[in-house]
Order: structure tokens, then sequence, then C-alpha cells
């Protein structure tokens, strides 16, 4: 359902949690008519969660709130990055991705566009530990998924002898101050040549081009998870914990109790470290023994 011109999806089954489709490219910098809106549409929801927008750390509204957290870079221009703001690491991987011939350019999208994101879903169905939800999708299934927020964004192609091997899309907010990279992925086989350290460094030079003051790579650190190998990439990239309020409003009783008991936030998130890292690996384990080598070279 849309609220004030936007687009809102429900997720949850124990609680129900409405938030902005895209929240963290759209933003609420006036959020009252949206709440009056919410509580009375009739929606099927306990809370409504948004977030608020960089680079403010200080909570703006009167609301309950949790600090969340976001993966960031600050943006003045490309060679700033490239000398200030990144490790040596990071630095002589994208180096090794021009040396061994790949080349990055923005593309359309378009046929070739699609097809080429399609063929990098399909390669293997394990990632980073996890079942990849796109892997198997067909590819009109993909052309879907990928075009949201047309309007709003940018897609950077990775290529090595004229063959897609990695992508990532960027999606701006409203006022083009800031951009996240809703995906960026590339094909296991080509890992040797970094296209994906590539990728982030063309996806610096696209914001600072357009004056977009912050880059978000979604999340640094997910729950009560601190690091992984994930966020050490992010830091090396030259991404920033920046801790932001992520506001919640029960719309109803039982959205009011399930706040008070903390009953919105998974279950991973309420387990103690220890435990949720240990149950982690072994999920890890479990699905690396069904799928097979490609799977352990992720």
């Amino acid at each position: 359902m849309q609220v004030c011109g936007r687009e809102v999806v429900v997720r949850g089954r124990f609680v129900k949690i409405a938030s902005l489709d895209g929240e963290k490219y759209l933003f609420l910098d006036n959020p009252a008519p949206a709440i009056e809106s919410l509580r009375s549409s009739g929606i099927r929801a306990d809370l409504f969660t948004f977030l608020q927008r960089l680079p403010d750390s200080t909570p703006k509204f009167e609301y309950p709130f949790e600090m969340d957290n976001l993966a960031a870079m600050p943006i003045t221009t490309f060679d700033n990055w490239w000398s200030n703001q990144i490790r040596s690491y990071a630095r002589n991987r994208a180096r090794q991705a021009e040396k061994r011939g790949v080349t990055l350019r923005q593309v359309l999208f378009d046929d070739d566009t699609v097809r080429g994101i399609w063929e990098i879903y399909n390669e293997c169905p394990i990632r980073q530990g996890k079942p990849f939800p796109h892997y198997g999708a067909s590819i009109e299934t993909v052309r879907k998924i990928s075009a949201t927020f047309l309007d709003t964004s940018i897609f950077i192609g990775a290529f090595f002898e004229g063959k897609m091997i990695g992508f990532a899309k960027l999606v701006a907010d409203q006022t083009w101050t800031q951009a996240n990279l809703m995906h960026i992925l590339s094909l296991v086989s080509h890992k040797e040549k970094a296209p994906t350290n590539a990728l982030i460094a063309h996806s610096v030079r696209a914001c600072a081009e357009r004056g977009i003051k912050y880059l978000v790579y979604q999340n640094f650190s997910y729950g009560n998870k601190k690091t992984d190998g994930l966020s050490n990439f992010k830091e090396d990239n030259g991404f920033q914990r920046f801790d932001v309020p992520r506001y919640y409003l029960p719309l109803n009783r039982w959205g009011s109790i399930a706040l008070a008991a903390k009953l919105h936030l998974p279950l991973a998130d309420r387990l103690p470290e220890r435990i949720a890292n240990k149950l982690r690996d072994m999920r890890t384990a479990w699905y690396r023994s069904k799928s097979g080598p490609m799977s352990k070279a992720l």
C-alpha cells in the first residue's frame, strides 16, 4: 500500500513490521503525516519503523528509537578517497583488476545488462555461507527485481574480454546527497581479478562526479555480530560505521508490547553473541557440505 505517496511493505509473522519500500534510499524528513496516515489506514501491521537520514546521529524526532548502523563513506573527491580513505590492500586490489584486463563503465539498464546480472546470479547457490536468494531465478524475474528505483539508479559493469563479470547498482535518495549500493556482486570464477574492488572504486568516482556526499554499503554490522569478512572488506575500502537512529512506532497494543519486550528483533539478535556465532558457523559448514567446491571459494 502507499502512504503519503510512498510504498510501504510489511514483513514478519509474529510481529508485523511496516517500513518504506527502500528505506535506505527513501527518508521521512517530516514523518508525522505518514504515521497518521498509517494509523488510520487499517494496515495489518503492529509497528512502523524508519531510519534517520545521514549524517545526523542525534535523534531529531520524539519517537521511540534504537540505534542502527550503516557502512558509509563521506565523499569529497575520488583522489581524496584513493589517497587518504582506503587501505593499501584495497588500493592494490583495485590496481590488480586493471592490470588483469578488467574494464569498468556505467551501463544502461537494457537486455545486455539484465543478461549479465542473470548470469552472475546463477553462477552458484551459496554466497557468504548462506543460500543465495536469486540463484535459479529466470531472466524475467531478474529483470523485475533489478528494475526498481530506475529514476535514481546508477548501474556499473565490470567487464573482462567483453563479458560482464561483476556489477553494482547504486540507488540515490530523493536529494541525490547519498547513494546506497543496493547490489554489488561478481563472478566467483573471476575472483582473482578483484572486480568487486574495482566496482567500488568506480562507484566512488560516479558519486564524486555527481556531488553525492555519502556512499552507503548497507549495514556495517548485523545484530550482535561485531565483525566478519564482509565488514573487514568494507573497512578496507573506506567505509566507516555510522550509527543512526531507527524509530519504531507502535500501531496497536500488540506493537507496544512487542516493542517493550524486544520481540521486534530477529531471534539471532537476541541470542548471546557466542551462541549466535556458533550457530552461524554450523549453518555455513552445512551449506558448504551440500554445495561442493564452488561454495568454498566464497
